[in-house]
């Protein structure tokens, strides 16, 4: 199993969304999050500067069988470039357990229903 934390633009989150559901990654976490980035600058407005340094993105986390990891990951990038600087980040981390509280079941059948693959 496989823990994929992907940080993108607020923008691309509807698009993300739409290319998870379409690789049948039916479950997700997501949140607003900040975040500082390479670039730094200040906008000036009404006389004002602000720091914008201070990024704001979505972080999506999902948590998927082997097999399903690499789509996943593709789904991600293909609906989340944009080609510029600050597109953000993914990141594919071991995941050792899974358990379903509800049943107790352990492992890979704890992230799926396996009555609706039959």
């Amino acid at each position: 199993m496989k823990k994929i934390e992907a940080i993108i633009r607020k923008i691309k989150f509807e698009e993300v969304k739409e290319a998870l559901l379409d690789a049948d990654i039916e479950w997700f976490s997501y949140y607003d999050v900040r975040g500082i980035g390479k670039s730094r600058q200040g906008r000036i407005y009404r006389g004002v500067v602000y720091d914008t340094s201070s990024i704001e993105r979505i972080l999506i986390s999902i948590v998927v069988r082997d097999k399903n990891a690499e789509k996943t990951v593709k789904a991600i990038i293909q609906s989340a470039h944009t080609g510029e600087i600050g597109d953000g980040r993914i990141f594919v981390i071991p995941i050792e357990e899974a358990v379903r509280i509800r049943t107790g079941e352990r492992g890979d059948i704890a992230l799926y229903n396996a009555e609706q693959e039959k």
